[in-house]
């Protein structure tokens, strides 16, 4: 036999363990705003930042390989960080940050080019030479970042810092393919090997991507309200992206993206 109060008892037991849910969760709420409200006080921010990478992997200056850039497309590269800052003195006008960040960094672009080191696979086979014509380029990888700053505030609105970072890679994507042109074999007079009437070869460098790259960051922040900032950062590898044993492009080719985004303080 049902006992009749049983639905009763039930939800009776529901709404109270909700209600002790509910109280648990607001003392969780209150320690957690008290600590950060410590922390604070004792000079230390927390901010979480999302945003894009704009830029590309370049040689600087522009060797003369490279006659023209026929094309250019930046991609769309996010950045997620985590920052943890902390402010120094009684004003705490400057301060140091340490961060560490997922981002892609990556870039399409098109170029006619004339002996340009190139490796092309050639109906299954491998073939190094120079090429002279068109070579489109993609390029794409993932880091993990660790930048390390000093930070500079004017005012409760606006700070700027610099530092330097350090990146591993993830992932990566160094491929494209040749048209239009040819390649000669070996040497600026070996053998030509024309690529013409919409006739390309493919060529894949990811296996020489190097590993780690750093550089330095520079950059600032806007408060726009009391939580919500407005942020860019520029980086720029010392390094190249290919390992140091890597020939066959024959110039370094650097990093230099703009980071632009939006961040949250807690």
């Amino acid at each position: 036999m049902n006992n009749p109060q049983s639905p009763m008892i039930r939800r009776t037991s529901l709404s109270l363990t909700l209600f002790i849910l509910a109280l648990l969760t607001a003392s969780a709420q209150k320690d957690r705003t008290a600590t950060l409200y410590n922390s604070e006080r004792n000079g230390w921010e927390y901010e979480v930042k999302a945003g894009i990478n704009l830029g590309g992997a370049s040689p600087l200056p522009l060797p003369e390989e490279i006659r023209s850039i026929e094309n250019y497309n930046p991609k769309f590269n996010g950045v997620l960080e985590g920052v943890v800052t902390k402010w120094l003195g009684q004003e705490a006008r400057w301060g140091i940050s340490a961060g560490l960040r997922v981002e892609e960094k990556g870039m399409k672009t098109g170029a006619t080019v004339k002996n340009y080191g190139m490796e092309i696979i050639n109906e299954g086979n491998r073939v190094a030479g120079y090429w002279t014509g068109y070579v489109q380029t993609k390029y794409n990888s993932t880091f993990l970042t660790l930048p390390l700053t000093a930070d500079y505030r004017f005012n409760s609105s606006w700070k700027i810092r610099a530092g330097l970072y350090a990146s591993l890679r993830l992932d990566g994507d160094f491929s494209g393919y040749v048209t239009d042109g040819y390649l000669r074999e070996n040497s600026p007079i070996g053998q030509k090997i024309a690529f013409t009437d919409g006739k390309t070869a493919t060529y894949d460098f990811t296996d020489n991507l190097r590993r780690w790259q750093w550089g330095a960051q520079i950059g600032g922040s806007w408060r726009a309200f009391k939580r919500f900032s407005m942020n860019a950062d520029f980086t720029w590898a010392f390094n190249d992206i290919f390992k140091h044993d890597f020939k066959t492009i024959t110039f370094n080719m650097y990093p230099i993206y703009l980071n632009i985004g939006f961040g949250y303080l807690f």
